[in-house]
């Protein structure tokens, strides 16, 4: 058994191949239960993501997550995460920094959205939100186009320009930005990436043809978006159980009547195998609303560990 650390799934989890594996699970029959919460107080969690893939040559693993709010308070991490891996004979194969395995799944399944649901001419791309995740949301919506403009914006100025001067850095043209509503207007791929507990981007801004990737908020008491922005849009799922159990986003809109449960048009499984259609045309707006699916993390795992050998 091996421990894999965040900077060897770093270095080996390049996004698009990453993305290619995860559209192959999507297919491959792999079993995902819902993510189970325990509450360990009033404010702390812990999560368990189980998955096992069907076959001789197939495998479990788990995904176990720490969510301790009070720790900011002790200048320690709020999330930690592990991810073990074992062969379809129960053997250990391997441990796994959790974080950096779920910041490139994340990544690498909005990459794979974003092929059936972004303009293929898109250059203008905004990211909103400046934390961990935000510069894999950065790069995995600068791959494979000729992004002019990658514009970063955060409650926090300073923490927005620090990302954009990161990330030009990583040879990508980012600028911080200010105005929020005219950088939503101006560009075709919006991903958030926040953990709001109010709409900040709203369906009024989005122009014709935008396609809106929401990854920030996955619990009910989290918004992204308002509800003119999904009434706007042709929504797609990472899962439906998930987003039905999970999306504040989707659920709320469904709850008041706004779209129904038909107008989610399907799930990234459905768009991978061709049972649903993606992008019609270049003007309608679309919109992928992920919480994370312990398929992906499988599918990353598995991936590290024959790369790495």
């Amino acid at each position: 058994m091996r421990f894999y650390s965040a900077e060897e799934v770093h270095a080996n989890l390049a996004l698009p191949r990453l993305a290619d594996a995860v559209s192959v699970a999507l297919g491959a029959g792999t079993v995902a239960p819902l993510r189970y919460a325990h509450a360990l107080s009033a404010t702390d969690s812990l999560l368990l993501m189980p998955a096992w893939s069907v076959g001789d040559g197939g495998a479990i693993g788990v995904k176990l997550v720490t969510v301790l709010p009070g720790n900011r308070k002790r200048g320690a991490s709020t999330v930690n995460a592990l991810y073990v891996l074992f062969d379809r004979t129960g053997e250990p194969r391997a441990v796994i920094d959790g974080e950096a395995l779920t910041l490139r799944r994340t990544a690498a399944a909005s990459l794979l959205a974003a092929r059936y649901l972004a303009r293929p001419d898109a250059r203008d791309v905004l990211i909103v939100g400046t934390g961990r995740l935000a510069p894999f949301m950065a790069h995995a919506h600068c791959i494979n186009r000729d992004v002019e403009r990658l514009l970063i914006w955060g409650r926090d100025t300073e923490s927005a320009q620090s990302l954009a001067s990161a990330l030009h850095k990583e040879g990508l043209p980012a600028e911080a930005i200010s105005d929020l509503k005219r950088a939503v207007r101006d560009s075709q791929i919006v991903s958030c990436a926040t953990t709001a507990a109010s709409p900040i981007v709203h369906g009024a801004w989005l122009a014709p043809g935008t396609h809106l990737d929401l990854v920030g908020a996955f619990k009910r008491s989290m918004r992204e978006v308002d509800d003119e922005a999904v009434a706007r849009s042709r929504v797609y799922v990472d899962t439906y159980a998930g987003i039905l159990a999970e999306a504040a986003d989707i659920i709320e809109p469904i709850e008041r009547g706004v779209i129904g449960r038909s107008d989610i048009r399907g799930e990234l499984a459905e768009l991978v195998a061709g049972t649903v259609p993606g992008r019609g045309t270049a003007s309608e707006i679309t919109l992928f609303k992920s919480v994370g699916t312990a398929i992906e993390d499988l599918a990353a795992a598995q991936l590290l560990v024959e790369l790495s050998g």
